[in-house]
């Protein structure tokens, strides 16, 4: 079981994956070609030469791009809780100033500024926990990088490994610090003597910084699940699902698949439900902007997860409740069921349920509840929540009902 040992984490349960590269300037299209596939791989995927994708940071300048506004917003706005950066995606280009290789946004863009920099003092003022994404194995750009889809078996990842991988890490680690996180990605090839040399460096330089599931031979400090990938059951120890809005996590001009605020919402409320975090990410475009419907969506579950922030931020693992309910999530913690209703109904009905209930109250104003319990005529226990009507044409509001025992008690269904 991981451990992260790490509270913020624990607790956070909502954060902000931020994918920004050269690849927003192409937007999901190369000379009238569209990508099918994600965005940031555009360069993978449509083969385009490197000298060719170099050229892109000539013209990446996202004066748009604020970064006090950005963090502000993703913690008043929208209920995040922490924010991971891709410093270097597999396209080998990194965001902040790197003294190891001149391909970044300082040297390479007419840009001439360090996104990480002025992402680092934001979440500074802001009191915003700060990660990066590395890509540790792929780097397209080095001919020594792993890259999928392609041979790699003449290339010396070693040297790629020593000369650019772990000295970036570095200046990551001593340059932006507090990190809070480092969210290695596609371990592919990388030896379990290279992936504890990576572990050894980040625990040497800030011991509290933690490592993501995929920093390879199963040495990361929490469980990553596969890109939208929600498991179907509680997980046991720390974990993430890292997941997008859209269909691409790089900006793509042509992705308008927007998912609802509804979807966003109750998948949040299941990752909290069965003890995860919700990673959600943002592709900005090559402005800096992010796209305006995907604020719209944000915006929407941000006045959810704010509404109902004490049932949502260190809620744990609610266990394996054993009827699935159309509408209705769960989330828990000591002495509180929270139950999340996200379609009308005109009271809230809940078998199989056995604590000892004390009272109940609608948790964005406190206001209390009408809560009775007992048996069915079947002989199963039933707690039951009298709504008033202004609620029961409603949804996604949440219900706090208050019990005498520290977990919530599911009874098995009746043979």
């Amino acid at each position: 079981m991981k451990d992260t040992r790490q509270p913020w984490f624990k607790d956070a349960k909502y954060g902000l994956f931020m994918h920004w590269g050269l690849y927003s300037i192409l937007a999901g299209e190369y000379k009238g070609v569209r990508t099918d596939r994600i965005a940031e791989w555009i360069e993978n995927f449509l083969d385009i030469p490197v000298e060719d994708y170099r050229h892109l940071a000539g013209s990446f300048n996202p004066t748009g791009f604020d970064a006090d506004a950005f963090v502000r917003r993703a913690k008043e706005d929208w209920g995040m809780r922490y924010i991971v950066l891709t410093s270097k995606h597999h396209e080998g280009f990194a965001m902040y100033d790197s003294r190891v290789s001149d391909f970044n946004v300082v040297k390479a863009t007419p840009y001439g500024r360090d996104i990480l920099m002025q992402l680092r003092k934001a979440c500074d003022k802001y009191g915003m926990p700060l990660g990066v994404y590395y890509s540790q194995a792929q780097d397209w750009d080095d001919p020594d990088g792993f890259k999928q889809h392609h041979d790699n078996s003449r290339k010396n990842f070693q040297r790629y490994f020593d000369e650019k991988c772990v000295p970036q890490v570095r200046e990551l680690l001593e340059n932006y610090a507090p990190l809070k996180l480092i969210w290695f990605d596609t371990p592919m090839g990388i030896t379990p003597a290279q992936s504890k040399e990576l572990v050894d460096l980040v625990k040497s330089l800030q011991p509290d910084c933690i490592l993501s599931g995929r920093t390879g031979n199963g040495m990361g400090d929490y469980m990553t699940t596969g890109d939208n990938s929600l498991p179907r059951l509680p997980y046991d120890g720390d974990w993430e699902l890292p997941a997008t809005v859209n269909d691409t996590w790089g900006y793509n001009r042509y992705d308008t698949n927007w998912k609802s605020p509804d979807t966003v919402i109750q998948t949040l409320l299941k990752v909290v439900s069965r003890g995860g975090n919700y990673l959600l990410n943002v592709g900005p475009t090559a402005e800096g902007l992010v796209p305006a419907a995907c604020v719209e969506v944000l915006n929407e579950v941000g006045r959810y997860v704010n509404d109902n922030a004490e049932a949502i931020y260190a809620a744990r693992s609610v266990g394996v409740y054993p009827f699935e309910v159309p509408g209705v999530e769960m989330t828990a913690k000591p002495r509180k069921l929270y139950i999340h209703v996200l379609s009308p109904r005109v009271r809230i009905e809940l078998l199989n349920i056995a604590n000892h209930f004390t009272g109940a109250y609608l948790v964005r104003d406190h206001s209390p509840l009408r809560l009775t319990q007992g048996h069915t005529c079947e002989g199963d226990s039933i707690v039951e929540v009298a709504l008033p009507d202004a609620l029961k044409a409603g949804k996604n509001y949440c219900v706090c009902l208050e019990t005498e025992e520290d977990a919530p008690i599911f009874e098995p269904i009746r043979d």
